[in-house]
């Protein structure tokens, strides 16, 4: 089985988070976000892997928003294992009503993060805009992915952002997705 728990205690923060890659969407989450649950939700239902996470306690929102991408991205990594056999890329575009976002993966092992989410506001409903792209800068670099994602159109943020993170949950399924014998790479390593 594909799964992972991660517990992370700081001085700043106490998060928990348990992974399984080969799931049914099944997501039981408490942030202290009402928005970033709404995304984990999505994330885990359209990536069609169980998620349960929580911040215990934290100190401030960027910390808890920081801390809990972190331990995603270490499940994440944990659960994949050596990466044998995955497919390693992954990619799609999601339209949201107005909105179309691209997500595109690499589960090299090589860590690296691009966003261009084209949020105007300051805060998406009960978390700062800002928060949020750290959240999938801190998960991409725990998970050892590169991950770009990009809004190529929309006029609503919260529209945007769930458009963002529904191609993310795709473009992962793929990626994670056995479909290959091997390490996926020239160099038989990762």
């Amino acid at each position: 089985m594909r799964r992972a728990r991660v517990e992370r205690k700081t001085a700043e923060t106490h998060v928990e988070v348990e992974l399984e890659l080969d799931g049914n969407g099944r997501c039981d989450v408490e942030t202290g976000f009402l928005f970033l649950d709404h995304m984990l939700k999505t994330l885990a239902f359209h990536g069609s892997f169980d998620l349960n996470a929580k911040v215990v306690e934290g100190d401030l929102e960027h910390h808890m928003a920081e801390d809990l991408g972190l331990a995603l991205g270490e499940a994440l990594s944990k659960a994949l294992g050596g990466r044998e056999g995955i497919n390693r890329f992954g990619w799609a575009v999601v339209p949201m009503d107005e909105a179309l976002a691209l997500a595109a993966v690499d589960l090299s092992g090589r860590p690296s993060f691009h966003a261009e989410l084209d949020l105007r506001a300051d805060y998406v409903e009960d978390i700062k805009s800002e928060d949020l792209v750290h959240f999938l800068r801190s998960m991409a670099e725990a998970a050892k992915m590169a991950l770009h994602v990009r809004v190529l159109s929309g006029e609503n943020d919260h529209h945007k952002v769930e458009a963002t993170f529904k191609a993310l949950a795709l473009a992962l399924r793929q990626a994670l997705s056995i479909g290959r014998s091997g390490v996926p790479s020239t160099k038989g390593t990762l």
